[in-house]
Parts: structure tokens; C-alpha cells; sequence
């Protein structure tokens, strides 16, 4: 077989082994092929004469099919026509596989395989960790996330997602040494100590459960994505909201959705007003999303409001333009929120232009949402991928993390999965229970060991309720981030530095 043919196969194969790893996120949640593909792409990188091509096409792979959703967004409401649109594409999957990429050339340039299982999780670290803010960051489908489910998620109290995903680099990279050699000890030696760990952790109650019961409601209104910044539709949408809540005055809690109301604040304080009062006169708190607009400053920003009782039992409402009980959103999506270098592309392409597209930033550290008594941690939408923004915005007195979404610019794609997925990862991490309110799907409760307690199909117009305990108490993770694992992956390296000169 000459070389050409070797290389279109060995090209092929870390290909679809980067493809592979989608099967292990949600809605497939099939773990196992996450070991498997990152097996093959290691393996693969041992044979390569271009470690970095290997580690890009690996990188086409792995995000080219898993985060395939973006497309569902450019091509249905996003004005361009399919080649431009797949060209996108093509180039945001491009700058995402740089990471792997430049991982795998800096892993073979400077140390022998033998070494790699040393060597590797801290160069995997630190390319996921720049990924996570490099351009703002998209740490969208980190490999830690397909394992909430595995034996391997009982780590993430204690480690975390990105601790996660090292474990699996490590167990890939010992793997893959094994095949190549054709010894097994260490592959199963390793294996078997990490999944028994896994579970043993799983065991462990880190937090307690308080036996504060709150009775929750999250409306979840199907609105289409081509209607919802039609102005008239505004207030059939907000009609439908009251009328959907109509039924649930009696919760402690009621969460509408991201922009829930299509209406610039300032213009519906009427409207805030109302839902102010009756949320007092049934004693409850709503939480809704909403966009606040500054006519004087020219800002708008992406909020969280609450309203109604803000301590249990209150007999008057706080809520007021400009209050104070609400949450501006800190990480926005690029394209969708705000357009970088927006002189020079806003206007040139219909996606350069979309609604809503030009908002501010919030702070990156705000106060809690107080409501009827509780205290809730916001990450909206894009922002419950980036956990060490949700950790310097939780505190000892909160009690829920509530992040709301509109997924319906994704359709029938498996992004909103993969999102729902994010928040249970969060809520396992950080021992808090999630409440997940969305326009369109998937909207779910999320108990503090990061398991679906209840959730509502997509695409229906809908009302989840239930009975969501509050916990109390530190897991090892909330208290020292990736501190532990930044420690593990620097001494681990070095090992492989000093054993390298050694040899």
C-alpha cells in the first residue's frame, strides 16, 4: 500500500474517531465511545508523521458533528445562503480544532509516548482552559461532560468537569499505549481504580439535604423563533404567559423563560406592575427574562427580573423600573448578542444584523436573585457552560441555580441536549439543585446529584411543576475549583520533564 492510500486512511480514522465522541454527549449518552474515540485519535497520534493535522482532523471531527447545531442557527435565521452558511461552519469548527491540534504537536515534539500519560493531561488542561476564555470562550462539549451518567461522574465533586476530562485523557493515553505494545495490565489496573473510585464517590453524600421544600413552576410558552421580536406579537406572547400561569398562583416560585417578555422594560412597567401585585396577592415570586433598554445611556442589556415576594410572606411588591433584585447577563454569544468588529460587519449579512444583537455586558460577579425567601444563582442561557463565572456568583445562602434559555434558534438539533446536559454537570459539581426554564425545550429540574427530576417534551407549550429541596453545605470542587487538578497536572508534568532528560 503505497503512502498516500496509509495516510487517506490514517487521516479517515481520526476523523471519525473525533466524530465519535458525539455519541457520548446527550441526547446519545452512549459514555463508552467517549474512551473509545479518544483511544483511537491517541493511537493514531503514535503512528503520525504530522501530529498536528492528526490533532486538527481529529478536532474537525469532534466538533464538526457535535456542535453541528450552530449551522441549525446560520442557515434558518441567519439570512445567508447555505454555502455561506456551511462556511461559517466550517470556520468556527476550524478554530476549535486548533486546540487539539496544537495539543497533539506539542505532546510528540517534546516527549515519547511512554510518557504521555504524564505529559498529555496538563497540555490537555491548559488548551481547554484557554479555550474556556481565548475570544470569550466557548468550552461548549469538553469531553469531562459525556460522563455525568459513567462511573467516572462521581468524580466531579471533587474534581469537576475538567478533572473529568483528564481522567479520561489519562485513561485514553494508557489505552492506546497498551494496544500499541499489546500489554494490558496497565489499562486494566487503570481502569478498574478509576471506575471503583468513581463509584465509591458516588456514594458520598457531600452536601446535605435541608427538607426546605419549595414548590416550583417553570412555564415553558413555545413561542417560534420567527415571532418572537415581531411587535405584534408582544402581547399575545405575554397574554399567553399570564394565561399559562394562571393555574400555578399557588407555587412559592414561578419562572418564565429568557426574554419571556418581548418588550423593552421601560415600555411594559405597567404590565410589571400588574404581575408585581398578583404575585404578592397569591404570596409568591416570579422570575422573569426580560430586555432592559437605557434611553439614556443607549445600553441594552439581557436580564433577570424578580418580582413579587422577595422575603416569604411579604405583603407589598418591591418591583420598580431600575430595581435592584435582577441580573444582567456577563458572557454574551458572539453573533447573537454582540458583534465582534461590529464597524466592519454589521450590515455586511443579515446574521450581522439579527434582533437584539448589540447588548452590554453585566458584571461579572452580581448579588443573588432574592425571591419569596430564596436565593437564586442566574446563568443565562450561553453563560452555564462557563463554571468559574456560576462559582464567584454563588454564596453560602444560595439555595438554587437558576438558569434560563431560548433554544428554539437550534431546532431539532441535539444542542439543547447538550445544554440540558451542562446544567446537570453544574448542579453534580456543586451539590445545588438547577432549575432549567426554556422557551421551547428542554426544560427540567435538576437535583443536586445532577439527575432529571422532572422535565417537559420539546416543542410543547407546557407548565412543569414540582417540589425541589434546598441542600446546604460545600463540595470539595465549590470549595477549591481546579486548584487540585492545576496542582496534579503541573507535577505530573514535570515528572514527565525530569524522566525525559533521564532518559
Amino acid at each position: 500500500m503505497n503512502k498516500p492510500v496509509k495516510s487517506a486512511y490514517h487521516y479517515l480514522a481520526t476523523f471519525l474517531a473525533g466524530a465519535m465522541l458525539t455519541l457520548s454527549f446527550a441526547p446519545f449518552s452512549y459514555w463508552p465511545t467517549m474512551i473509545i474515540g479518544l483511544s483511537i485519535f491517541i493511537y493514531c497520534l503514535t503512528r503520525s508523521q504530522s501530529p498536528f493535522k492528526t490533532g486538527f482532523v481529529f478536532g474537525l471531527g469532534w466538533f464538526g458533528v457535535g456542535v453541528s447545531w450552530v449551522h441549525v442557527s446560520i442557515a434558518d435565521f441567519g439570512g445567508l445562503p447555505l454555502i455561506g452558511s456551511l462556511a461559517l461552519m466550517l470556520l468556527l469548527c476550524s478554530y476549535l480544532a486548533l486546540f487539539p491540534a496544537f495539543a497533539s504537536a506539542l505532546l510528540v515534539r517534546f516527549f515519547p509516548s511512554r510518557l504521555w500519560p504524564l505529559a498529555l493531561p496538563a497540555i490537555w488542561f491548559c488548551m481547554e482552559w484557554i479555550r474556556s476564555w481565548f475570544l470569550t470562550g466557548f468550552p461548549w462539549i469538553s469531553i469531562g461532560y459525556s460522563q455525568v451518567s459513567s462511573p467516572l461522574g462521581g468524580w466531579m465533586p471533587l474534581i469537576g468537569e475538567a478533572g473529568v476530562s483528564i481522567l479520561l485523557i489519562v485513561l485514553a493515553t494508557v489505552v492506546a499505549n497498551g494496544v500499541r505494545n499489546k500489554q494490558w495490565i496497565n489499562p486494566s489496573i487503570t481502569m478498574f481504580v478509576l471506575f471503583l473510585g468513581g463509584w465509591i464517590l458516588n456514594q458520598q453524600a457531600w452536601v446535605t439535604v435541608t427538607g426546605n421544600t419549595a414548590k416550583i413552576s417553570m412555564v415553558q410558552g413555545n413561542i417560534k423563533q420567527q415571532l418572537r421580536w415581531v411587535p405584534e406579537q408582544d402581547w399575545p406572547t405575554m397574554q399567553k404567559y399570564l394565561n399559562m400561569t394562571s393555574a400555578h398562583w399557588d407555587s412559592d416560585l414561578i419562572v418564565w423563560p429568557e426574554a419571556a417578555v418581548p418588550k423593552l422594560e421601560p415600555t411594559v412597567t405597567e404590565f410589571l406592575n400588574n404581575l408585581d401585585h398578583q404575585a404578592i396577592n397569591t404570596h409568591t415570586g416570579l422570575i422573569t427574562g426580560i430586555v432592559n433598554y437605557n434611553f439614556e445611556t443607549k445600553q441594552a442589556f439581557n436580564s433577570l427580573i424578580g418580582l413579587g415576594a422577595r422575603e416569604y410572606n411579604d405583603d407589598k411588591g418591591h418591583y420598580f423600573y431600575t430595581h435592584t433584585n435582577r441580573y444582567s447577563k456577563h458572557h454574551l454569544l458572539p453573533i447573537g448578542e454582540f458583534i465582534p468588529f461590529e464597524s466592519w460587519l454589521r450590515g455586511l449579512a443579515p446574521i450581522f444584523d439579527l434582533p437584539m444583537s448589540s447588548f452590554t455586558r453585566g458584571d461579572y460577579q452580581q448579588q443573588n436573585l432574592r425571591v419569596n425567601g430564596f436565593n437564586l444563582a442566574p446563568a443565562l442561557c450561553f453563560e452555564i457552560a462557563f463554571v468559574r463565572q456560576l462559582a464567584a456568583n454563588l454564596n453560602e445562602h444560595t439555595d438554587f441555580i437558576v438558569t434560563v434559555s431560548n433554544d428554539a434558534w437550534f431546532g431539532h438539533s441535539h444542542g439543547p441536549a447538550q445544554h440540558l446536559e451542562i446544567a446537570q454537570v453544574r448542579a453534580k459539581e456543586f451539590g445545588i439543585p438547577v432549575l432549567r426554564a426554556t422557551n421551547n425545550g428542554i426544560t427540567a429540574f435538576i437535583n443536586h446529584k445532577g439527575q432529571i427530576q422532572s422535565r417537559l417534551p420539546q416543542f410543547e407549550a407546557a407548565v412543569l411543576s414540582d417540589a425541589v429541596q434546598t441542600t446546604r453545605g460545600y463540595t470539595p470542587y465549590r470549595k477549591l475549583g481546579d486548584l487540585p487538578m492545576w496542582l496534579i497536572c503541573i507535577i505530573g508534568f514535570l515528572c514527565a520533564v525530569t524522566l525525559r532528560k533521564r532518559k
